[in-house]
């Protein structure tokens, strides 16, 4: 310890030669929560028909390593994001769901996650845009007439938020 300063240590000193210490390296940037699962299921989005981990990861910007790709992978099949097929001795992955369907899957997962749903579900709406609680307006009415179908993958018609 320096005793000119109580409280001073030579490693709290910030480097003198001009290079970035390890943290602020863009290589060792931490990624935020889910990042490099939206990354691996857009890269899989784009893929035209299942994928092999090898294609994700040469499709994906970065420089992952195989067992990373693989441990994403398994992760989103755990949660049941993506589906995957025996090839040989390894697996193909095709996303489960189109974005939308991957969207709403992330939202009831959370919702799923909150003990005091009718808060969470009254904030979610209190926060909604005028156009979007319409079109949310819209998608019950339609999921509560008797002729429907139960399809959630169903578009809003257009002519249903016209004016919106």
């Amino acid at each position: 310890m320096d005793s000119a300063r109580p409280g001073h240590h030579p490693d709290n000193e910030p480097p003198c030669d001009g290079v970035p210490a390890p943290a602020e390296s863009p290589r060792l940037r931490r990624r935020g929560q889910g990042e490099l699962e939206a990354q691996v299921l857009a890269v899989l989005h784009s893929a035209n028909g299942p994928a092999t981990a090898g294609w994700v990861q040469e499709h994906l910007e970065g420089d992952l390593a195989y067992t990373t790709v693989i441990t994403i992978l398994s992760r989103l099949y755990a949660k049941k994001a993506v589906t995957r097929s025996r090839e040989g001795r390894s697996y193909t992955w095709t996303p489960a769901s189109d974005e939308a369907g991957l969207a709403a899957l992330r939202m009831r997962r959370v919702l799923d996650g909150e003990r005091d749903r009718d808060a969470v579900l009254a904030r979610f709406i209190s926060a909604l845009s005028p156009g979007d609680e319409e079109r949310l307006r819209v998608l019950l009415a339609r999921a509560d007439a008797p002729d429907h179908r139960g399809d959630p993958a169903d578009p809003v018609n257009p002519r249903d938020t016209e004016g919106l």
